[in-house]
């Protein structure tokens, strides 16, 4: 029965994007032949059919290069169908009422198919073009927390980051911008809260690289990490080899004590992609943290803010990343529903624990952030 579920599921969700990219290809279609005449409909309709299944097509078990030719294809037209679909439907809406209103003459009705669809393919190219631009900002955000519950002799800075994806387009372009910018804000600690790869550590363009720049942060008291559901499948042991060279110390269901000041756990994510192997999370963070003397902050790294309710006064703060905040408008409404805290800085009451969620620090699927930003985080412990 669950099967059948499965199978019905995966054909609703081929009939729609097939339905969505079929209407968006119609309404194109009618623009450009209010120009041309005479173009050739079945190589229209390959063009579009082939644009619109490179999404299926990337995750094929294809050769390494033309994996990544058509993740690229099918990424920018992610971006490209979402803007394209909301335009069409809204102008579609526009000129519904204006027929039912009778606002225009019924004769400019027939004409206005190549307006409607110049004035969409143009807005369309303005927000993927700005939504590329603003994907290759970073922007910084900081926060000032007050441990209550314990006091700190001196105040610790952490720098956050989250969802590099390293592999994905423009990642590593980002790199080193991004390391730039941890180290101009002189971390004790830096905290990396998982989704480091995009699911394949063999689509990273030069590793070698990207350890050195790993490699040349500079913190007080080192780089800590935690697994992503992004970060596993049949290349994790090449991430988790890659991380060790890049001396990023992998927390996952442990804890390291830093200075004598404050506990820093770190979760492995409940839902990786491919899986993790032998590793699995433990139930509980209790289990972790059964053999600590708690008299000490601590912190608590959990890729994914799904399950707040999971931590309770004995945590004084948990970094989470995972939700981009939507990364393209309007899905961070669709996060905001989805998550108590999709983004920024949240505590239950005074006596729970802080929660800050990262919009994290590069894209995943299409290069394009439309509302939202790439940032480095800096926390402030006092």
């Amino acid at each position: 029965m669950k099967r059948l579920g499965i199978v019905f599921f995966i054909i609703f969700v081929f009939s729609l994007y097939g339905g969505a990219n079929y209407y968006i290809g119609k309404r194109i279609f009618q623009g450009l032949n209010h120009l041309f005449r005479n173009i050739n409909i079945k190589v229209y309709t390959i063009v579009i059919t082939l644009i619109a299944l490179s999404v299926f097509i990337a995750i094929l078990p294809l050769p390494l290069d033309v994996k990544k030719v058509m993740s690229w294809i099918s990424y920018h037209w992610m971006g490209v169908f979402v803007y394209l679909l909301l335009l069409f439907l809204v102008s579609d809406l526009v000129i519904f009422l204006a027929k039912i209103f009778k606002i225009l003459p019924t004769t400019m009705f027939q004409s206005i198919a190549f307006y409607r669809s110049l004035i969409v393919v143009l807005l369309t190219v303005g927000v993927v073009g700005y939504g590329i631009y603003n994907a290759n900002q970073i922007k910084y955000t900081s926060y000032n927390i007050e441990m209550k519950k314990f006091s700190l002799e001196n105040d610790m800075k952490i720098v956050l980051i989250s969802d590099l994806h390293l592999g994905s387009i423009n990642s590593e372009k980002l790199l080193g911008d991004i390391v730039h910018g941890i180290n101009n804000l002189k971390p004790d600690i830096v905290c990396m809260v998982g989704d480091i790869f995009n699911d394949n550590y063999n689509l990273i363009r030069n590793p070698d690289r990207a350890e050195e720049l790993f490699r040349s942060i500079k913190a007080t008291y080192g780089v800590y990490a935690v697994l992503g559901n992004h970060d596993g499948g049949k290349t994790l042991n090449e991430m988790i080899g890659f991380l060790e060279r890049s001396n990023i110390n992998l927390l996952n269901d442990e804890y390291v004590v830093i200075d004598e000041r404050l506990v820093l756990v770190g979760r492995l994510d409940p839902s990786p992609i491919g899986g993790y192997g032998e590793l699995s999370r433990k139930k509980d963070i209790s289990e972790i943290l059964t053999s600590l003397d708690i008299n000490m902050p601590i912190i608590v790294m959990d890729h994914t803010p799904s399950n707040t309710q999971q931590y309770g006064r004995e945590i004084d703060l948990v970094l989470s990343g995972h939700t981009h905040k939507g990364q393209l408008f309007p899905f961070n409404f669709i996060t905001n529903a989805i998550f108590t805290v999709d983004y920024g800085h949240y505590q239950r009451d005074a006596d729970s624990p802080h929660f800050i969620v990262t919009s994290g620090v590069s894209t995943w699927g299409p290069p394009m952030r439309v509302g939202t930003n790439n940032e480095i985080v800096s926390i402030l412990l006092q």
